[in-house]
């Protein structure tokens, strides 16, 4: 009777071991189960923040634009002779011209609708002239962008049109006379209102399939993917992801909001994940437990027996064995996979970033073309040459921008242009003359050497331009502050094959961290730069089958930068 009472005395003893194993176990599953949903949760919640903040800086960028556009397109009417002519003498023909000259103008800059108004604020011209609903006649003196437009010079206000019903920014600027001097101040003659509306602009934000919307300054929405949003406060954003950014020039701001459901899901895959390699494991070491045990008793029957089971066991686990290896060999492929999906994403956006700001720059250029031309095309006979000269020189910039954009287009395509010899000394002149107001400023000074006349690289004139500027604009910016002590040297060396210019500066040199990254997207140290200048002249370098590369600078002290490049035949 003892002997069974301490038999159960020692079979609980030796569950109680058990039970805390398998509790232990349990606690650790359960923890690792949360760990990888929470991380996985937080990284996948990281990147939507990020992708959201750049999708955000794009459509500010946008919005920007197209009010920069159309306040260009209020300011060059507000100065036109032909509009300023039909003000003062308001016959027919002339308001006609306007008329038409307005419509023209509407189409090239995508407004919705340009009109003039007298100083009694009834249109006297509109682009709109020959339609149905024309402004021609109609009384705007009641708008607040008429009356404050003649008070202040110029007026923002967004409202809903009075003949379209349709929601729009109206932007008016005063026209005045010449000043004849003090006994002739300017008058006012009318106002010019432009209309715009962002129809095109929400749609795109409508497509992307998240809420974007922009507040005005009393916080209410006025521009909305979703239309039934408009003039109305904001709703709480709740568990979704929100960013906010202001559009500059104006008292709005633009809010972003995404649903977070993609990090959940990603929490629970990770997690998932976990549990199943845990019940792998746990089914592993089942089935290894129960092996062994089988192998005991086998044993005490026959010898044969276990040691043919033994091999069995043996076989099993190298072929799992083999498994994991396989699977763990899988899980690092997947992760360089990831890494490398990661960053051609980057690089896309990073392309189609540059496309965009190529396409955006080249609607103000046709704007500053228009004004040069205008002030030519008034300019009077005898006028001193310097002025003329001025405005060709502008004339000659605009056309050098538009090259410069096409470049841009042609980075986004990973396209090449036809190469040919290009003289190195006019090329850097010309990058030294595009950079001297700010050296000028700054009091730096820049020392060229002494090229000979024939040396020429294979390369394309513009795109080396390009090139030159940007490192002695990286240069000075590294200067900046130094109170004239500043030096920036440009050393050139020359063989048969290979020409080599390097672009030194004293200033303080490259931190380790930033000189790791030099080459890389998006990477800067500038509080306003985009980190794509190098990259832009690095792709540009290796299209001229030549390198662009970062080098110690003697004596340990500033950066040096050399650009290796082919010598023309």
């Amino acid at each position: 009777m003892q002997t069974g009472v301490h038999s159960d005395s020692m079979a609980r003893l030796a569950r109680v071991p058990r039970t805390l194993a398998l509790a232990l176990a349990g606690v650790t599953a359960v923890l690792v189960l949360l760990t990888s949903f929470v991380l996985a949760q937080r990284a996948t919640l990281a990147d939507m923040r990020e992708a959201q903040e750049t999708t955000l800086r794009s459509r500010v960028q946008a919005l920007e634009s197209t009010l920069s556009r159309q306040r260009a397109v209020a300011t060059v009417l507000a100065d036109d002779a032909a509009v300023r002519a039909a003000l003062g003498d308001p016959r027919e023909a002339k308001l006609a011209a306007v008329s038409q000259k307005l419509a023209r103008l509407r189409e090239e800059t995508d407004s919705a609708v340009i009109y003039l108004l007298d100083l009694r604020g009834i249109a006297l011209a509109a682009s709109n002239w020959r339609q149905p609903d024309s402004f021609v006649g109609a009384d705007y003196s009641f708008r607040d962008y008429y009356r404050q437009a003649l008070r202040d010079g110029s007026a923002t206000q967004f409202a809903l049109g009075t003949v379209s019903n349709r929601p729009g920014l109206y932007l008016s600027h005063d026209i005045r006379t010449e000043p004849g001097g003090s006994d002739q101040p300017a008058r006012a003659l009318g106002v010019v209102v432009v209309k715009v509306e962002f129809d095109r602009l929400e749609a795109e934000w409508r497509q992307a399939g998240d809420l974007t919307y922009v507040l005005d300054g009393a916080g209410q929405i006025i521009l909305s993917s979703q239309p039934d949003l408009r003039f109305v406060p904001p709703a709480p954003v709740g568990r979704a992801l929100a960013s906010r950014q202001a559009v500059p020039g104006t008292a709005w701001s633009m809010v972003l909001v995404s649903s977070s459901a993609p990090a959940a899901y990603a929490g629970g895959f990770a997690a998932g994940s976990a549990g199943f390699l845990l019940l792998l494991a746990a089914v592993i070491a089942s089935l290894r437990l129960r092996a062994r045990r089988r192998a005991r008793r086998a044993a005490e029957a026959e010898r044969r027996y276990r040691i043919d089971l033994e091999r069995a066991v043996d076989e099993r686990t190298r072929a799992l064995s083999e498994e994991i290896r396989e699977r763990r060999a899988a899980e690092e492929r997947l992760d360089r996979l990831r890494g490398e999906m990661v960053q051609a994403n980057k690089l896309a956006a990073l392309g189609q970033i540059t496309a965009g700001v190529a396409h955006e720059v080249n609607q103000p250029l046709a704007a500053i073309r228009l004004l040069a031309e205008n002030g030519i095309a008034m300019m009077p006979s005898d006028a001193a040459p310097e002025l003329a000269g001025n405005m060709d020189s502008i004339l000659r910039m605009t056309d050098r921008i538009s090259r410069i954009t096409q470049e841009l287009r042609g980075f986004a395509r990973k396209a090449t242009g036809d190469l040919g010899p290009v003289v190195l000394a006019p090329a850097l002149e010309v990058a030294a003359l595009l950079t001297a107001g700010r050296r000028k400023a700054e009091g730096i000074q820049l020392e060229l050497p002494k090229l000979a006349p024939d040396l020429s690289i294979q390369g394309e004139t513009v795109r080396l331009e390009q090139i030159l500027v940007n490192l002695l604009q990286n240069a000075q910016e590294a200067l900046s502050g130094r109170a004239g002590a500043g030096l920036i040297r440009v050393l050139v060396d020359a063989d048969d094959q290979r020409v080599r210019i390097a672009v030194e500066d004293n200033g303080p040199g490259l931190a380790p961290q930033i000189a790791r990254q030099l080459f890389t997207p998006f990477a800067t140290s500038k509080p306003q730069g985009l980190g794509l200048g190098l990259v832009i002249s690095q792709d540009i370098a290796r299209d001229f089958g030549g390198s662009l590369r970062a080098e110690d600078p003697p004596g340990g002290q500033g950066a040096r930068f050399v650009l290796d490049l082919p010598r023309a035949a």
